[in-house]
């Protein structure tokens, strides 16, 4: 597959600050790297107010400027000759989480996050480096987090589209924190707040694991839709007071795990405390939010249970692999058949429709892609 000279896509110089519509030359596969001919790639609903109408939040994001996006499918256009089985032609997915080679505690999320260290800012902020994401025509990645896909299965047999996979990137962060606390098929979890579009994808990945799965939130149509959809989901709404919503978690019996996703525009965690005083003893809970306050959980009830609760950011690679097995085999179902909307055909001159689209719908069940040609 020849490369071409250049390549279009979408920069962000400056938060706050509209979109640039850039032409690049294209990158060679250096070692340890592909690249990648983009063939879909998501557009999260919450960028158009972290990119376009926030300024800069110092303490999560990466230094501009950058290529947004940070889950996308494509297909291996180059590849270095230190691979040793990705091939040119491969379909592969695309995920953003970015560890050094010789020190896998440096972490960064390509298009989102610099890392919290030296270590970790000096794999985003090089110019060469792993700083852009995949609202691009070409992209350049670590062989690590190019995880080749069984194309027959997931196409051919299953029909699923090339828009329908990137989604697989979110699924990722959930699947990772359910292994974290070795979630098994049979367990009761609860996870909450279950509606926005990351919980949501835990809530699937929950129940093709074979858990039973308790989605908890606010948002009575949101709720309503992932038991429609999912199976094995039962739902409640909680009210935010801990002795109410302790009673409402109390009718499914004992809980065996819980996974908090408060987000990050709460300063605590709503649920918290209630997801713990319903865990059984030896329960477990994985945190995956991202607020910024502090927590606060009944200490002597958490020792005399024997409660372990952990967090969790991100996963390890066997969990990618793991998680496109379940997608593969048909446990994991994308797309339409996820009961998810799948909004795509967007080309990079029309990401401000495709932005706003995606902004509309902050809960579960719309995804919207750029889409481009092979």
């Amino acid at each position: 597959m020849s490369l071409p000279a250049t390549y279009r896509a979408l920069v962000c110089r400056e938060y706050g600050q509209p979109l640039a519509l850039e032409t690049r030359p294209t990158p060679n596969a250096v070692p340890g790297s592909a690249v990648i001919k983009v063939l879909s790639a998501l557009v999260d609903p919450s960028e158009k107010h972290r990119l376009l109408m926030a300024k800069r939040n110092v303490h999560f994001s990466q230094q501009p400027p950058f290529i947004p996006g940070n889950c996308a499918v494509g297909r291996v256009a180059a590849v270095a000759n230190d691979a040793a089985t990705l091939q040119v032609g491969q379909l592969v997915l695309l995920e953003g989480f970015i560890r050094g080679r010789d020190d896998p505690n440096a972490q960064a999320l390509r298009a989102v996050y610099e890392g919290p260290s030296p270590s970790a800012k000096r794999l985003t902020h090089q110019d060469d480096l792993w700083r852009d994401g995949y609202w691009a025509e070409y992209t350049r990645a670590p062989l690590e987090t190019c995880w080749p896909l069984d194309e027959k299965a997931l196409i051919g047999g299953l029909g699923y589209k090339m828009s329908d996979i990137p989604y697989l990137a979110k699924h990722a962060i959930a699947y990772g924190a359910f292994r974290s606390i070795d979630l098994k098929a049979g367990e009761t979890i609860v996870i909450g707040p279950a509606t926005g579009n990351h919980s949501g994808a835990a809530v699937q990945v929950a129940s093709a694991m074979g858990a039973r799965t308790i989605a908890v939130g606010r948002n009575l149509n949101a709720l309503r839709r992932l038991a429609e959809s999912i199976p094995r989901v039962e739902t409640v709404a909680l009210t935010g007071n801990t002795g109410e919503d302790f009673k409402l978690l109390s009718q499914f019996g004992p809980i065996d795990a819980f996974m908090d996703y408060t987000p990050a525009g709460l300063e605590t965690p709503p649920y918290l405390k209630a997801f713990a005083l319903s865990l059984k003893p030896y329960g477990r809970g994985v945190l995956t939010g991202f607020p910024h306050g502090d927590l606060s959980l009944p200490y002597a009830l958490m020792i005399a249970k024997n409660i372990t609760i952990r967090g969790s950011f991100m996963y390890q690679p066997e969990d990618v692999r793991g998680l496109i097995k379940l997608a593969e085999r048909g446990l994991l179902k994308l797309g339409k058949s996820s009961g998810a909307e799948v909004t795509d055909g967007f080309t990079l001159d029309q990401h401000d429709e495709a932005i706003g689209k995606a902004h509309e719908h902050q809960v579960w069940g719309t995804q919207v892609n750029f889409e481009f040609k092979e």
